[in-house]
């Protein structure tokens, strides 16, 4: 059967080791990584569900394809229970097995492209959760958050709506004297005055209609943490003035009371509006300005780091993928292309929403341009025509994938070209791609690619690729 398999599956382009023992296999295996491990249930010495455990064992992400002429619904069971992804029983149809296989193979690059996902984004973010980017300017902003976390003054974080303003507070308060006390949050611009004043500093019962019970505001809440007041630029002047007292000495009373209360908190608060502007019109008062301008952050706009889409686009989607456990796991080259070429108005928060959507309703493993919005699409139509030709390849997006069966792939067979010199082209473009980004040391470019080392050595000699970079 192993000869058989072999054959027909290296005829499908697969790149196939048959061995004839499970400790043969084990062998291999820890040798060289492998996609899917085809085995039968009964074998000599080690057997199929023994070698299952064992590569399990080895934590290896190989997937586990069980076959055997003894099938049982017992057995079906305990294969599926020790992680075998599927249960083939003999007699089988050739067919039957390569449909598995092609399955098994999605299944596989969904989590190597998960896992280096998640490297990704882990590099990418440090030790700042949730804030996704390694951009200049936001390399600036983490710097700032270490400077500024570590003091307890005031922070005026400012940005266009959609920014993340709310996760830089979040950070700070995590990194800093503060962090195991309390986060409290509000939206300024969410409530009316009578209530946001009720919500900040708590009520007396009987204060106003519905009040039955007496309530600690967010300040007392808070205390000893830190309070992040968002759209500060909304609330009304009446307000304005008990947040300055408030903040000249933690002090306040609640609705309603006559008693003065203190806590200590940290405040930090964020707005979208142009607060100067607001002085001069009336609208907001100068002396908080001041108060809450001790530190300022300002955030830019997702158009003015475009290099963090690619990287933003994939830490959305891996997030929609985890809580689906389905959906396109990567995007092509042009729906990268649209994604950087769009200005986003809305931000993080538009890009978030519009990959979410793409990833529900776009059909297969590859998130397309056909699957963005249109607004999306007739801003990459515009840089497009105006950028490069049609059909040209030449230009690959940061984070754009570019294989074969996809749009931008270089699919089509040249004239005299046969399928086999394609293949052997697109793998030698391949291999050549991961070297160079590798710094042509061989056992990483073959972790890149997800194969052995042995393998990817065999594919070298066999291509003749060279192995350092061309002289200079």
């Amino acid at each position: 059967m192993c000869d058989f398999l072999e054959i027909i599956l290296s005829e499908d382009g697969y790149d196939v080791s048959s061995v004839t023992s499970g400790e043969e296999a084990l062998k291999r295996m820890r040798e060289e990584d492998f996609d899917v491990v085809i085995t039968d249930l009964m074998m000599p010495g080690i057997d199929g569900m023994q070698l299952l455990e064992r590569v399990r064992e080895l934590n290896s992400d190989a997937i586990v394809i069980m076959i055997t002429g003894y099938s049982t619904v017992e057995t079906a069971v305990e294969a599926m229970k020790k992680g075998a992804y599927d249960y083939i029983p003999k007699p089988f149809k050739i067919e039957e097995v390569k449909v598995v296989i092609r399955k098994a193979i999605d299944q596989r690059r969904i989590i190597r492209e998960n896992r280096r996902l998640k490297d990704e984004l882990k590099a990418a973010r440090g030790k700042f959760s949730g804030i996704v980017g390694n951009s200049r300017k936001m390399q600036e902003i983490y710097q700032l958050i270490e400077k500024v976390a570590k003091a307890d003054s005031t922070v005026l974080i400012r940005g266009e709506s959609g920014t993340g303003k709310e996760l830089v507070a979040r950070a700070l308060h995590h990194y800093s004297p503060r962090s195991e006390k309390p986060f409290v949050s509000i939206n300024c611009a969410a409530l009316p005055e009578n209530l946001l004043e009720s919500e900040l500093f708590g009520h007396a019962r009987g204060a106003f209609t519905g009040a039955v019970t007496a309530k600690r505001g967010l300040f007392e809440e808070a205390d000893s943490g830190t309070v992040f007041l968002d759209e500060i630029g909304d609330i009304s002047l009446a307000l304005q003035a008990k947040l300055l007292r408030f903040l000249q000495n933690r002090e306040f009373i609640r609705v309603g009371e006559t008693t003065t209360r203190r806590v200590d908190v940290r405040v930090i608060v964020a707005t979208n509006r142009d607060l100067e502007a607001a002085i001069e019109k009336g609208t907001f008062r100068r002396d908080l300005f001041y108060r809450l301008n001790v530190i300022s952050i300002t955030l830019p706009p997702l158009r003015e780091r475009k290099d963090d889409i690619p990287l933003l686009a994939k830490h959305f989607a891996g997030k929609v993928w985890e809580r689906m456990g389905k959906g396109p796991t990567r995007f092509s080259q042009e729906a990268m292309e649209a994604l950087v070429a769009y200005d986003w108005p809305g931000n993080v928060r538009e890009l978030e929403n519009v990959v979410e959507r793409a990833m529900i309703l776009g059909e297969g493993s590859v998130i397309r341009v056909e699957d963005l919005p249109e607004e999306v699409r007739r801003a990459w139509a515009a840089q497009a025509t105006g950028a490069r030709a049609p059909g040209d390849a030449s230009y690959r997006a940061p984070g754009g994938d570019n294989l074969p069966g996809e749009a931008g792939g270089g699919t089509a067979l040249s004239e005299g070209v046969s399928f086999k010199e394609a293949v052997e082209a697109y793998q030698r473009r391949l291999i050549l791609e991961a070297l160079e980004e590798s710094g042509w040391v061989q056992a990483r470019a073959a972790e890149r690619l997800g194969m052995g080392r042995t393998t990817l050595n065999e594919i070298i000699k066999r291509l003749g690729i060279p192995t350092e970079p061309p002289a200079r």
